[in-house]
């Protein structure tokens, strides 16, 4: 075997979070190797929703606008319909903004507008070809595909990958390894880490073993969805409960249900299942199919330690409801990249990667929880004979389940709190000020510039100086914002970082609505946009403080 090959992070899972990882890290200056046993990222589809936060990280990488290029055409609902059968009777429709509404929108938004980057529909298989071919450009990113990890082993100043690929088996040398190898993770496994929580559901809507396809069903706009179309098309009723959700606006279909056998490979069953879903004779072709298991709410018992860490599914397994799985994962990603980064680099204390598990797993059985709750909803609400029926029982049937189907729709899409709510209050790197935060809200985000939130968004006045989001002057190291107006003495700030090789930078908001977003004059921020510290002057020991932040 030749002599091992080094890197400073090897990851070992090559999909949406392990390539963002691999993004985040070049982003902060780090390099990485992407091991991933498939030849490429997957081109069958999977989620489609990417949230508000998500959107934010998309935005710091430069990928926000042309990730809204990708998915459903402009004007293409976002939101959810739901009917008897596609040529039967609607239950309930909820319009959602398309990508040309909110761009519109953003562009109308008022300067404390909290949601500069707002949820996005575009399937995953089509964002993970982008992030697949921009991690091509980065020189600090080098990608093997078809090489399959097969052990990882650790000892005091390395990580032992041993990979199995087109060449034969190889070793490398990582300083750190992270886990972004799904569901069935061999990294989380060689940890000796199992899952807590709660397994699939045993409902006959989206629970126990269920099917995913991927279809193409011409006609189903002009015909059967016209002015109803959505980006999730349910059938509802007695006999079936089947999502179409659309992929391309045009002809292609993301089908899941649990009115299928998974276990049936004959074609011919989905496409009589789709057959009968719309109630008339239509052309179907399945373009592909696989078996899964919606339902769940799986938190490892330990995101890692040491140089070996989860991030997204292999550290967390949830039911699609509300779409919060992958973007739980980005989260991880922007949060475990930066301290990577710091640990290679040279200025992270011991207690730095460790807050990384202190931060994220309490969110992860936050997020987990929410969408298993969305999933109860769902299969809670009933079904009866008489959804279908043209009579004045039926029709009262029908505004009942609608009314039902419409509280659980708008649920799913109402999730501003989950997306944005995020706080990481207990963190040993965060310095509380004794202020109460915001409390948790599913539906709705408050900001809020106490220390362990994301930090409060606002559109930069012009008149104060240059505009546009103040997002976008958030450096990749920390940023000290100094709100206040009048200059205040941030040398020792400098100097302790300048000492520590800690990134930093020094952000000026001439603006009295920053000052009042963040509640005080100096605010420190720290590489994933979270506050880490804030006051009215400088601390007597800056030193301390970003000590404190690095996890020293």
């Amino acid at each position: 075997m030749d002599r091992p090959s080094h890197t400073p992070v090897a990851i070992v899972g090559g999909g949406p979070v392990g390539l963002l990882l691999a993004l985040f890290l070049d982003h902060h200056g780090c390099e990485s190797v992407v091991f991933d046993s498939a030849d490429s990222v997957l081109a069958e589809p999977r989620g489609s929703t990417h949230g508000a936060r998500t959107m934010e990280h998309y935005r710091r990488l430069g990928l926000a606008s042309r990730i809204r290029e990708l998915g459903l055409p402009g004007g293409h609902s976002a939101g959810i319909s739901f009917f008897t059968r596609y040529s039967g009777h609607l239950l309930t429709h909820l319009p959602w903004p398309g990508a040309d509404e909110v761009r519109a929108g953003v562009a109308a938004a008022d300067r404390t507008d909290q949601v500069p980057e707002p949820m996005h529909r575009a399937n995953q298989m089509y964002v993970e070809q982008l992030l697949l071919a921009h991690a091509r450009t980065r020189p600090g990113i080098a990608l093997r595909y078809g090489h399959r990890v097969t052990a990882v082993h650790e000892s005091d100043d390395r990580v032992i990958v041993a990979v199995a690929g087109p060449g034969g088996p190889r070793t490398w040398e990582a300083r750190y390894a992270v886990g972004c190898d799904g569901g069935h993770s061999l990294v989380r496994r060689s940890l000796g880490i199992s899952y807590t929580g709660e397994g699939s559901l045993d409902q006959d809507v989206l629970g126990r073993r269920a099917t995913a396809a991927r279809l193409r069903v011409p006609g189903m706009y002009g015909r059967f969805l016209r002015e109803h179309a959505a980006w999730s098309n349910w059938v509802f009723n007695g006999e079936i409960a089947l999502n179409l959700i659309a992929l391309n606006g045009a002809d292609e279909f993301f089908l899941l249900t649990s009115s299928a056998d998974p276990d049936d490979p004959d074609e011919g069953a989905i496409v009589e299942l789709v057959r009968r879903a719309v109630g008339v004779p239509v052309e179907v072709e399945v373009l592909g199919r696989r078996a899964w298991t919606p339902g769940a709410a799986l938190v490892a018992e330990r995101f890692g330690a040491g140089r070996v860490w989860l991030a997204g599914d292999a550290a967390h397994l949830f039911t699609p409801n509300g779409g919060f799985g992958m973007n739980t994962g980005v989260d991880d990603a922007a949060n475990l990249a930066w301290k990577l980064a710091a640990a290679v680099q040279g200025w992270a204390g011991p207690g730095l990667l460790p807050s990384y598990e202190a931060e994220r797993r309490p969110v992860a059985l936050r997020n987990t929880a929410a969408a298993r709750e969305l999933n109860i909803a769902l299969g809670a609400v009933e079904r009866p004979p008489l959804l279908e029926e043209d009579s004045a029982a039926g029709e009262a049937t029908r505004l009942r389940t609608g009314a039902a189907l419409a509280a659980y729709g708008r649920l799913t899409m109402d999730t501003l709190g989950v997306q944005l709510g995020a706080r990481y209050d207990a963190s040993p790197v965060v310095l509380a000020d004794g202020a109460t935060p915001p409390p948790d809200d599913f539906t709705s985000y408050t900001p809020s510039g106490v220390p362990g939130g994301r930090a409060p968004h606002l559109w930069l006045d012009e008149e104060h100086g240059p505009g546009g989001s103040l997002f976008d002057r958030i450096g990749t190291g920390f940023t000290l914002l100094s709100l206040c107006g009048v200059h205040q003495d941030t040398y020792g700030f400098e100097k302790a970082a300048r000492e520590s090789g800690i990134p930093f930078s020094v952000v000026q908001v001439d603006d009295p609505a920053g000052r009042e977003l963040y509640g005080r004059d100096l605010v420190l921020v720290r590489p994933d946009q979270h506050v880490a510290w804030r006051g009215n002057r400088p601390p007597r020991n800056p030193a301390e403080v970003l000590a404190r932040v690095t996890g020293q």
